[in-house]
């Protein structure tokens, strides 16, 4: 694993620490915007493994899909949560209202951390001490 593997690792479980205590504290939008951003940071480390790296959101979620996902190295549900999580964080961030509920947010935590566990177990485990 690289440094900047490792790094972004760390910032998506620091995200994901953040994203569940928003959501404690009762934001659901917030909660599941910051839960995007910690799938979109393993999906970095991941593409860094094949020294890609993208400026645009959109960019990272298709070269996830092409070099992961359509490869079978990676189910396809990840890709799917990856672009649902980002169609949610759009609506969260630039919605006027609050919209999203306790339990789309909820979800978009466990798809969070069912890509922190793909990162690690593809690249090794990091730890928040690090």
């Amino acid at each position: 694993m690289t440094e900047d593997q490792h790094d972004l690792l760390l910032k998506a479980k620091e995200s994901l620490r953040i994203a569940k205590t928003i959501l404690r504290e009762g934001s659901s939008d917030f909660a599941a915007s910051r839960a995007y951003y910690t799938m979109f940071y393993v999906a970095e480390a991941l593409l860094l493994q094949k020294e890609f790296s993208f400026s645009k959101h959109s960019a990272v979620i298709a070269a996830f899909y092409r070099e992961f996902c359509k490869t079978g190295v990676v189910p396809v549900e990840f890709h799917t949560d990856l672009v649902k999580a980002q169609s949610q964080r759009h609506k969260a961030d630039y919605d006027v209202r609050p919209h999203l509920s306790i339990a789309d947010a909820e979800r978009q935590i466990e798809r969070a951390e069912r890509f922190v566990g793909l990162g690690e177990r593809v690249l090794g485990s990091v730890d928040e001490g690090d």
